[in-house]
């Protein structure tokens, strides 16, 4: 079997603790030829480190040298990075958020299906084994039709001080964007992505605009911090079914929480951990599993599924369609908190 040829656009963090390292391990069916970042030392670091053979500044000469690329820039450059890889006739795995807003989602996807290539985008959480085995119970009817969902993303004081994080006009927003996108992208997934009827979101940065900030994670100008800290919503979908949202970098919260839940008709789930919910034979029964199959890294288990699809022996996991979801909800969490009002998007 012919192993993929992969090209990275972007080589900071993300692609340097996460994506290089667990494509190293898929060494049997990708190779990493080539790596591409606008700074020049970056891309050379990486290039020593992961023992890749090409570096390039920009990232249009390195198309015709792959098959596929990664893209792991500041979200303000996914759009135009990943429609041009995709008119090059490249398969492209984009970072999460797809985005920076709908409109851009909607272009990466045209030009998916004009190309004929394989587009996604990294939502590893669907790929944890707990969300895995949540999906599989739902899909086997085990909690009937789902009625309400909570999702929950909340860390204490831990609002990421380094690279773009912070920085409104590179990544489209704050906690939401880089944070909260997986629980929401999750939760849908969970939910079969039933279609959005209307999203009330509110949007908060009181505590990161303190200039007394506690935080754990790095340092940060509280004065000219700009995006969101901490974000509610409430959201209903089409056949009745509703989600409670919340998502923070800064909650003043005993400790962190990741959490989703899902009550349905006939039983309900936790995720993390996992634990079936239902009342049968005339008992409240909780049952936990003892095991679960699946990867024990994510990430590598989405990267796995993205290569075996490019090599045609796969179906991809993360659909665009679904992805542009996510940001069809962000962009409403926003919008609503803007106006104030809720926002209908059927």
């Amino acid at each position: 079997m012919s192993k993929l040829k992969m090209g990275i656009i972007g080589a900071g963090g993300i692609a340097q603790q996460r994506h290089l390292p667990l494509l190293k391990q898929l060494s049997e069916q990708v190779v990493v030829v080539a790596v591409c970042d606008v700074n020049p030392m970056t891309a050379r670091a990486a290039a020593e480190k992961f023992n890749i053979p090409k570096v390039y500044e920009d990232y249009r000469e390195m198309l015709s040298e792959v098959d596929a690329v990664t893209v792991c820039t500041p979200n303000k450059f996914h759009a135009d990075i990943t429609v041009a890889a995709l008119e090059a006739g490249l398969h492209v795995l984009c970072e999460k958020p797809m985005a920076m807003n709908t409109e851009e989602c909607e272009a990466m996807i045209q030009a998916a299906e004009q190309s004929g290539t394989l587009l996604s985008i990294g939502y590893h959480y669907r790929f944890m084994r707990n969300s895995q085995a949540a999906k599989k119970v739902i899909m086997e009817g085990e909690i009937g039709t789902p009625l309400v969902a909570r999702s929950q993303s909340l860390r204490r004081r831990k609002v990421p001080g380094w690279g773009v994080f912070t920085n409104k006009e590179l990544q489209g927003g704050g906690s939401l964007i880089d944070y909260g996108c997986h629980f929401l992208d999750l939760t849908l997934w969970l939910l079969g992505n039933p279609k959005v009827v209307e999203v009330t979101g509110r949007t908060y940065n009181h505590l990161s605009k303190m200039t007394d900030q506690v935080n754990e994670w790095g340092t940060f100008n509280a004065e000219t911090f700009d995006v969101d800290d901490h974000v509610t919503a409430y959201i209903t979908f089409e056949g009745g079914a509703s989600l409670l949202f919340e998502t923070s970098w800064s909650a003043n919260i005993k400790e962190d929480v990741e959490s989703v839940s899902i009550s349905g008709q006939r039983g309900g789930l936790d995720v993390f951990p996992f634990q079936l919910n239902q009342a049968k034979h005339g008992m409240l029964l909780n049952s936990e599993a003892q095991w679960l199959p699946g990867e024990e890294e994510p990430g590598l288990f989405l990267l796995n599924n993205f290569v075996e699809s490019c090599l045609g022996n796969e179906q991809l996991i993360v659909k665009p369609e679904e992805a542009l979801q996510v940001t069809k909800v962000i962009d409403a969490i926003y919008e609503s908190n803007e106006s104030g009002q809720s926002v209908k998007l059927i």
